[in-house]
Order: structure tokens, then sequence, then C-alpha cells
């Protein structure tokens, strides 16, 4: 069944549709998780919000994004793919709606709806990526995946864009109704795409499987071929999904956990602390330190494109190793030069352009390749896991720069210019540290289906693998003898 699907050379225009809803997904959350941002501003002053308000409102959407991926992320290895997919667009959607009924000084109010938004985000995140890869050939999933995650800087300035725009108008209530807009998407969605027939197939249930993939492939059901008697009898033994069964597969574990912690603490803190160091150092207002951050995020959003098309040239593991590495060198050459200008043009600047081609780059790799190194009753369960323990950056990132310089305040601390080499050190460390989990632990899957992978994925195979392709074929032809 699925040898079909990997001789394809070129996708069908129902599997973009399946791409397209993905891609549609990502944007529409992350326009939603960083709406926020933005009303604050409208809020702060006129409720007179303290500094531990305003944290409990930012950081509560990021606890509920850590909470949200591990819960939907196993229950769409419980129940599927495409019906979690759409639980956690309706989730954030109508959260974020609800805001626009906030009471005037009810920023607790704001707290609890925005845990809920970031459940829901959380959540999609790891359900949409497993849902394309299982649906696109072999020869394209780093691609394919790589390319939905770069609709995750697109939410950011598609926020940017709609709060300009519409905000004068509308109001910020009125920001949150347009938030509530991505549960048109369901309608989409239900109307359009089918369930994950691997996913199907884990569950022993392969016609549903053939129609799913016939549907996809755009073909009469009659050319795709049913199961063997050997796939009916491995659907027979899979066990339900148990959340400790993750921890079963520590190579996966280790790699996917760790690789996302490293990326998002770099990520969150450098975010953070970029544009409150280009008002310091470079002596500007704060509306043009956006638009001078606007420069830095198209590099982001470029680097996605860059390491999407990497990850299947040259490999996942070594895309991951080279992104984080360069990151980190990149934040360090940036801060030691953060007085330095070229005719007017400030190389601080121009180094955060070209550091986050790599540093949010790394996304388009760590995103796919932590749902790749599961077995496919366990992907959205340990991708979820993944990018929750990842999540644990959105704490111990602010907090280290706040401890570095000094501050209390954890959610911006206030910067300094003494104080830029020694953060941005610390930051680049955490790039580094990503890097280093692929070149010590990495397993390669590029060129590998999703369905040669669940041999190498068994445990007692993960505690004999090596990293090398040749090693591992030596392996198995030990395996032969």
């Amino acid at each position: 069944m699925f040898e079909i699907l990997d001789s394809q050379s070129k996708l069908t225009k129902r599997q973009w549709t399946i791409v397209g809803a993905a891609i549609a997904g990502d944007l529409l959350e992350f326009f939603d998780y960083y709406l926020i941002g933005f009303v604050l501003a409208y809020v702060v002053g006129p409720w007179k919000l303290t500094y531990g308000a305003t944290a409990v409102i930012l950081l509560s959407s990021g606890v509920g994004a850590i909470l949200g991926a591990f819960f939907y992320g196993w229950l769409a290895d419980r129940i599927g793919r495409r019906s979690v997919f759409m639980a956690t667009v309706v989730n954030f959607a109508v959260a974020t709606g609800a805001l626009a009924f906030t009471p005037e000084n009810g920023w607790l109010f704001l707290v609890v709806f925005r845990f809920l938004v970031g459940f829901g985000a959380g959540g999609l995140y790891c359900v949409d990526l497993p849902l394309v890869q299982e649906y696109v050939p072999t020869s394209m999933r780093g691609r394919i995946g790589g390319l939905v995650t770069a609709a995750v800087p697109c939410g950011l300035l598609l926020a940017s864009l709609v709060t300009g725009i519409l905000a004068p108008i509308i109001g910020w209530r009125g920001l949150f109704i347009v938030g509530a807009a991505p549960a048109l998407l369901i309608v989409f969605v239900r109307a359009f795409v089918p369930e994950s027939p691997r996913w199907l197939a884990t569950q022993g249930r392969f016609e549903e499987a053939r129609k799913s993939l016939a549907w996809a492939l755009n073909r009469p059901i009659a050319e795709i071929p049913p199961p063997t008697a050997a796939d009916s009898e491995r659907s027979g033994k899979v066990a339900g999904t148990r959340f400790r069964d993750i921890f079963k597969h520590p190579r996966s574990l280790a790699v996917s956990w760790l690789s996302n912690l490293g990326i998002q603490t770099g990520s969150y803190g450098f975010t953070m602390w970029a544009p409150t160091l280009l008002v310091l150092l470079l002596h500007v207002s704060p509306a043009q330190a956006s638009w001078l951050m606007v420069a830095v995020s198209l590099g982001g959003l470029l680097g996605r494109f860059l390491f999407s098309a990497l990850s299947e040239s040259i490999g996942r593991r070594a895309s991951g190793s080279i992104f984080g590495i360069v990151a980190g060198i990149g934040l360090v050459a940036a801060a030691v030069n953060h007085d330095v200008f070229l005719g007017g043009i400030s190389l601080f600047w121009l180094l955060l352009i070209v550091t986050n081609v790599f540093a949010d780059g790394g996304f388009a790799i760590v995103g796919p390749y932590s749902a790749e190194v599961w077995p496919s009753r366990l992907r959205t369960t340990g991708m979820g896991s993944a990018y929750g323990f990842g999540g644990i950056g959105k704490v111990i990132g602010p907090l280290g720069l706040a401890m570095i310089v000094g501050s209390s305040n954890i959610v911006t601390p206030q910067a300094s210019a003494d104080a830029v080499v020694p953060a941005f050190i610390y930051l680049a460390g955490w790039y580094v540290f990503a890097s280093l989990v692929f070149v010590f632990i990495g397993i390669e899957t590029r060129g590998l289906s999703l369905e040669s992978l669940e041999g190498a994925l068994e445990p007692e195979t993960i505690k004999r693998a090596d990293h090398s392709d040749k090693v591992s074929a030596l392996f198995s032809q030990d395996r032969q003898v």
C-alpha cells in the first residue's frame, strides 16, 4: 500500500490540500497565539497592570501549550489524527473568540482563556505535522514537513499586520473576534481531509486505509493493494497507546526531547530580548525596532525554507548539526560587535538577521524530525511529549537571562550593553546543545520510509544501532546470517 505512495515523484492536488490545511492551521493558530502581545499594549496602561499580572498573562499560554502538546499528542494516537486536528482548532479558536468578552480590568479572565488558547495551539502543532508526513512520500517528507513549520513565523507577521490595520477600527476586542475565524477551517478539513491511512493501518482498519490513500492519490481503490497476512498479523499485536510506552524508546525520547529543549530555550530568549536590545543599542523608538524585527523575522522565514530543502539534500542529522552551531556563533559575533556600524548600518542588526536564518530555520528540522523518530502508534504521543518538554525553555530561557543581567523581571529582563555578551553566550550555548544532540544521538531518517523505520525504532534495535548507514547495514547483514 505505502510503496505506491513512496513511488510518487510529485504530490497530487489532494495531497496539497492536506498540506494546505496544515499550513493554514499553523498560520492561524500562531496568529491567535501571538495576538496577546499586541493586545497587552492597549490594556497595560488603562488597567494599571502590575508586572506580576502581566507576567502571568504572558506565561499562561506557554504553560497551556506544554500541557496541550502532551494531551492532544497522546489523544491523536488513541482516536486518530483528523478528529484531534479539528478538536485543537476548535479549542484555540473558541478560546480566542471568548477573549472578546473580557471584562474591564479582567486580567484573570485573560489568564484563563490564554491558557486555553495555548492548550489548543500546542496540540495542533503536534498533530498536523504527523498527519502531513503520513500522507507524503519518503523523498518529500522532510521538505514538506519543514514547509509546514514555515507558517509559524507567518502567524506573527499576520498578527502584526492585522493589529496595525484593524485595531484602530475595531479595537482590541475586535481583534479577538477576528482570531476566532480559524473555526471556519473545521468545515474545510471535515469536507476534504480523511483520516491518516498509516494510523488506520496501525488499528487494523485496512479497508479504510486503502480508501483514504486512494483518495489522496486520486486513484481507484482497486489499484491500492490489500494488506498481506504479515501486515494483518502485525496490526493485531499492536497494543493500545499508553503514554508510558514512549519510555521504551530511549533514543527517540532523548533526541526529540533534548533537541526541542535546546532550540526552544534559545529561541524564546532570543526573540523576546532582541527588540529591547535594538532600542537600547541603536537608540531607536520601539516602533522603529518593530520594523527592524520584521527583517529579522523574514530571515527566520528564509531559514525555514532553506533547512526544509537541506533536510532532503544532506539529511536530518547533518542539517540538525549545522543550524545550532552556526546560530550560536552568530549570536556571539553579534554580541561582540554590538557597537559596530558599517556605513551607518548596525552590524549587530545585520548579524541578528543572518543568525535568525539558522536559529529559526532549525525548527524546520526539529519539528518534523520529532515526529519521524517515533513508530506510527506513538508518533503524535512522542512528538507531543517532546514539544511539551521543550516548552520548559519558555521558562528557563528568560529566567536565565534575568539571572545574568541581575533582573527580577523574567518576562522582559532589563537589557544593558554590559549584559549583551554574557546573555548571548548563554543563549548560544542552548543552540549548540541542540546541535550536539543531533551529532551524538541523532537517528538519520532521510530516505527511509516510515514503515522501514518501524523496525529500526524498536527498543532492542535502538540499543545496537550505529549512526552511520554503513554500520547499520552491517548489523542488518549480521541479523540475516
